[in-house]
C-alpha cells in the first residue's frame, strides 16, 4: 500500500490523538469521511460508478459478454476484476509501481466475491452459455484506505449494471440458438445486497481505526481488511504490513469490523436505492457513514 513520508513529530501526533480517540481531521476512530458517489457515468459500459473518498477516486466500469462457464461449474457465470494504477494517482505508481497494489486489490475483490456473489443468476445455458462481467477498476488519486473505497466503488457499479436479457436460449445438438431481446432496454439487474464490501481495521499501538488516511496508514504496525455482509457474514480476511498481531487483538478487531461492516453495507445499500427512484436525472449524491 502506497504511503506518504512523514516526520516522528507528525507521527507522534497522530498516535497520541488515536490515544485519545480524536484524530487529526477531527473524527473519531470508528467515522468514516464523507463519500461522493456517481453512478452510470460510462456510456460505453453496462454499468458504472466513480466514488471519492476525501483525496482517494475510483471509477468503476461493468462490461458484459457471452462466454462458456468453467467445466467444473456449469451452471456458474463469471466476473473477473482488472485494477489499473493511475501514473497520476500518485508518483510511486510511475512505471509499474503499481503492479504489485493493482494485483492485491483484484485478489482481495476475487476472494471476498467467490462464496457471496450471485453467479447462479449468471447462467445462460448449463455447460455452454454464461454472462461473464468484467470489472475495470482505475486508480485516479490515492487518498488512504484504497481497499474499501475500492469494493465500495464496486459494488455501486455493480448495482448500476444492466445484463441484456435473453429471449431464446435452447440446445439441438451441439448448435445453440441464442437470441437477446430486440429492445435494448430490455434488460435485468443483479441483486447485490449480498456483496461484501472490504473494511480496513488499521491498528495503530493498542488502538484499531476505520477509514484510515495515508498519514494513519503510516502509522500503523499492521492493518486487518475483511470483506463483510450486510448480514454481518466475514467471506475472506488478509493481514496487511510486517508487524504481527496478537491473538486478542484479531479476535476485538474481527468484532469491531463485522459491526462497522454490516452498518456500511446497509448505508449503502440504502443509499442507491433511495437514489435510484430519482430516475435518469440522478448521477451524482453525497454518501456519508458514521459509526
Amino acid at each position: 500500500m502506497a504511503q506518504v513520508l512523514i516526520n516522528d513529530a507528525e507521527k507522534k501526533f497522530i498516535v497520541d490523538g488515536v490515544e485519545v480517540n480524536m484524530r487529526n481531521d477531527g473524527r473519531t476512530c470508528n467515522s468514516y469521511r464523507p463519500m461522493e458517489l456517481e453512478c452510470d457515468l460510462v456510456s460505453t459500459a453496462n454499468g458504472s460508478a466513480r466514488l471519492r473518498l476525501a483525496n482517494s477516486d475510483i471509477l468503476v466500469g461493468v462490461k458484459t459478454e457471452i462466454d462458456a462457464p468453467h467445466p467444473d461449474t456449469p451452471d456458474l457465470g463469471k466476473v473477473e476484476f482488472f485494477v489499473d494504477c493511475s501514473a497520476n494517482a500518485t508518483p510511486v505508481f510511475e512505471g509499474r509501481g503499481g503492479e504489485d497494489l493493482a494485483t492485491e486489490i483484484s485478489n482481495s475483490l476475487s476472494k471476498a466475491y467467490y462464496s457471496s456473489f450471485p453467479l447462479h443468476k449468471l447462467k445462460i445455458v448449463s455447460g455452454h452459455m454464461c454472462w461473464k462481467l468484467t470489472v475495470d477498476i482505475l486508480i485516479l488519486e490515492l487518498g488512504g484506505n484504497l481497499f474499501d473505497a475500492t469494493s465500495l466503488a464496486v459494488k455501486a457499479a455493480l448495482y448500476s449494471t444492466q445484463i441484456p436479457r435473453v429471449s431464446t436460449a435452447a440446445v439441438d445438438g451441439k448448435n445453440i440458438d441464442l437470441q437477446l431481446s430486440d429492445d435494448p432496454h430490455d434488460c435485468w439487474s443483479l441483486d447485490v445486497s449480498c456483496i461484501p464490501c472490504l473494511v480496513t481495521m488499521c491498528k495503530i499501538g493498542d488502538h484499531h481505526l476505520v477509514d484510515p488516511t495515508q498519514e494513519e496508514e503510516a502509522c500503523s504496525n499492521a492493518s486487518l481488511i475483511m470483506a463483510v455482509t450486510r448480514k454481518g457474514k466475514i467471506t475472506s480476511t488478509f493481514k496487511y504490513g510486517d508487524s504481527s498481531l496478537h491473538y486478542n487483538s484479531v479476535t476485538k478487531i474481527l468484532k469491531a469490523g463485522v459491526e462497522v461492516g454490516k452498518s456500511l453495507n446497509q448505508a449503502l445499500d440504502e443509499a442507491l436505492v433511495r437514489e435510484s427512484k430519482l430516475g435518469p436525472n440522478r448521477k451524482k449524491f453525497g454518501f456519508l457513514f458514521v459509526n
